[in-house]
This record gives C-alpha cells, structure tokens and sequence, in this order.
C-alpha cells in the first residue's frame, strides 16, 4: 500500500508539473472593419465557440473623443494601437500612408523578441506594410527585429491575383493567408503570432450593411475556425497552453455602414472575441479598448514591460488582478484633481508627475512622486505649483498595474 500511495504521489506530481511547464503561446487576429452590432446581430459559429471558451466584449476604437489621445478610426491607426498598447498621439501613424511611425513605442513583438531573442514570431497578412512598416521587420530603428515565419504581399502579386473591381482577389488572398497560418501553427507554433485577414472591410466599403458585407464576415468566421482548430490540434498534442484573440481595427458609419474614420459611436465600436481564462472585471464590464490587447498578451505570456515603457502604455491587462482604471484629471489653479475607479479595496496608489516627454524622441522623463493614498478613496488632489509647465504626465501606479494621463495646459 505505501508503494502504491508512493507511487500515486509521484504520478500526481509529474501531471501538476507538466501543468505548470505548459510554454504560453499567443495568436492575435484583426479582422477589418466590423461594428460590435454587427457581430453580436450574426453571432458567427467559430467567434462564438472561442468566446464560449473565455468571453466576447465591446472595445473603443478610437481613443479617448475629444481628448487629446482621439485616434482616427482607420485601419493601419488601428492596427499599431493594438500593437504598441498606445493611442495614436504616441505612436503616430495617423493614416494608412504609416509615414513617421514612432518606434520608441516598442510592439509586442518587440518586447518579446528583446526579452527572449529564441522565440519564435510570426505574420500571415493580406498587407505587406504590416510587417515592413509596423513592425519595422529588420529595420534599424527597431533594434533588427527578423520575423521567423512571414507570409504576405500576396496584394502586389497581380499574376496570380489579378485585381478585380469586386475585390474577389482579396478574398482569395484571405483564404491563403489563413491556410498558411493555420498550417504554421499546426507545425511550426510560433510563440507569437499575428493573422490579419482584409476582406471583411472591402465589402464593408463597397456595399456597406449589405448581403455581401455579412457573407465576407461568414467566411471570415469560416477562417477563423480553421486556425483555431489548429491551435486546439497544440494543445491536445503538445504541452501548450494557447491564447487566441480576435478583434477589429474599427467599426463602419451609421448612415450606410460603408465608410469610416470619424468619431461616431459606431466607427468607435469595436470588439474582443478571446478564450483567455481569468478574464477580470475591466473585460466583463465592457470597458476593453484595443490597447489593452498588447499588455493582456504580454501578462499571459510572461514578458515584462520595463518601468519607462508602462508608464507610456494606455491598455491595461484583460485577465487578472487590477488595482484601478479609468483615470480622469480635472486641472485649475495649479491643483490637479485626479480620480480613478478601484478595482480592489486594500493597497496604496503613487502619483508620479514628469513635465517632459522626451520619451517621444528616445530620452528618459524624470518622474517625481507627489503622494501616496489608498487605492480605495479613488480620487487625490495634488498641488503642482511648485512644477510650473504646460505639460504633465501623470502616472498612477498600483500593486497590479499603472495607468497615465496627461495634461496639456497649452497647445502644442
């Protein structure tokens, strides 16, 4: 009996052991140009299994309107601000020309290629400038980053993917992109990955809500399912452990669902179709964003945020604990009034101040702590006279995460 229970023990040991040495592994999908009404009215098959795993959720699009963080609600805008964790007046890549990138907002994959240069990353994309100019894929100004699995610029083959005014070409080019992702994942399992598929959005485009518009998000839904077949091929056969996380770059017009790039309440309704475990509150409550994409990957996959890059990043993490979110700054009289939401009752919040960016440019800012309260009274006032400028940032930082704002007293 005392072999046997022995044995049991170290059985049971081995099992939890390999539980917790399953390696993490993430695919983000960005599926173009579809409004939250939209979906939630199709309920596509595969979206709603993945959910079923962990969970669908409403997420801005645009910034904060109005405020000094609005961000255009166009596709490349949208792609870096889920890359970079950032709005668009950090990372600034304004339209789809991507002119002047800011790369001292790293991407994910940056900060995990500098972290853990053997790990593997991938693209399967309908749009090469993703990779060469997003990512800067082997560019000086974003330390040589190399992706080690790359299939795109299907777009600029014209022989075997002649252009056609209904932009079936594009459909096809869709449907290569998720046969080669699937398939990398099926045999290669890139540590990180991004798919971007572009169809939904020409019929967006050219049909608005339309017949066609909802039959491109049917087989997009349709591709979808293939790659998440494939990540559930990993995981019943390899000691993995998968994050998959779809979403939009922005939504469509309400007059005829063909157009985008505004401020209304539809071009800023996007959305997250994820089966992460652990989703928290800021997730459930529908209160998501697009920049919280790059720290929620980053937290599952255990790579860390250097202190002077999170006090930049404008996402918070969609599963675990938070210490607080949603932070609002009323200035007058050289008094600032900060409030915040507490997502736990115990713990403290420092208040960092620095009246430079020179982040922006590649520099370091100096940041002073002003005060510490408790985390549960949600608001503090601090008094800046003492630091006279026309610009502050200002960083609330908590047991289990920090969120920023800043204040512009002057234009720019």
């Amino acid at each position: 009996m005392t072999r046997f229970i022995l044995s049991l023990c170290l059985f049971c040991s081995s099992i939890a052991l390999q539980a917790q040495t399953k390696t993490k592994k993430a695919v983000f999908i960005i599926v173009d140009g579809i409004p939250a009404d939209v979906i939630q009215k199709l309920d596509p098959p595969n979206f709603k299994r993945i959910a079923k795993a962990g969970g669908f959720a409403r997420a801005i699009v645009g910034g904060e309107k109005g405020e000094y963080s609005q961000t255009p609600t166009i596709s490349a805008v949208g792609y870096n601000s889920v890359l970079t964790g950032t709005w668009v007046n950090k990372h600034n890549v304004w339209d789809n020309d991507i002119r002047e990138p800011n790369y001292n907002y790293p991407t994910i994959f940056r900060l995990l290629k500098t972290q853990s240069p053997e790990k593997k990353i991938g693209i399967f994309s309908s749009w090469q400038d993703n990779r060469t100019k997003l990512v800067g894929d082997g560019m000086v100004e974003t330390a040589n980053i190399h992706f080690d699995y790359k299939f795109d610029g299907l777009e600029l083959d014209t022989i075997n993917y002649p252009h056609d005014e209904k932009r079936d070409f594009m459909h096809r080019i869709d449907e290569k992109v998720t046969d080669e992702a699937a398939e990398s994942i099926r045999t290669n399992a890139p540590d990180l990955s991004w798919v971007y598929l572009e169809y939904t959005d020409d019929m967006g485009h050219n049909h608005g809500d339309s017949p066609e518009f909802y039959k491109a998000i049917d087989y997009a839904d349709k591709q979808v399912g293939r790659i998440w077949n494939a990540i559930e091929y990993r995981q019943q056969n390899f000691n993995e452990d998968w994050l998959i996380i779809i979403t939009t770059d922005h939504g469509r017009d309400s007059i005829t669902g063909s157009g985008h790039g505004g401020q209304s309440a539809r071009e800023r309704a996007g959305w997250i179709v994820t089966n992460a475990k652990g989703l928290n509150g800021h997730f459930k409550k529908q209160q998501s964003s697009i920049v919280d994409l790059m720290p929620t990957i980053a937290r599952f996959m255990g790579v860390n945020i250097p202190i002077a890059i999170a006090r930049e990043v404008d996402g918070v993490p969609l599963t675990g604990k938070l210490s607080l979110v949603d932070p609002l700054i009323d200035y007058k009289n050289e008094k600032a009034t900060i409030r915040w939401k507490a997502k736990e009752k115990t713990g403290k919040v420092k208040i960092w101040v620095a009246t430079t960016n020179t982040f922006k440019t590649g520099g370091k800012d100096e940041y002073h702590l002003l005060k510490e309260v408790p985390v549960g009274a949600q608001q503090a006032v601090i008094d800046l006279k003492k630091m006279p400028s026309s610009f502050y940032k200002i960083v609330l930082e908590g047991k289990n995460n920090s969120v920023s704002r800043w204040i512009i007293t002057e234009p720019k």
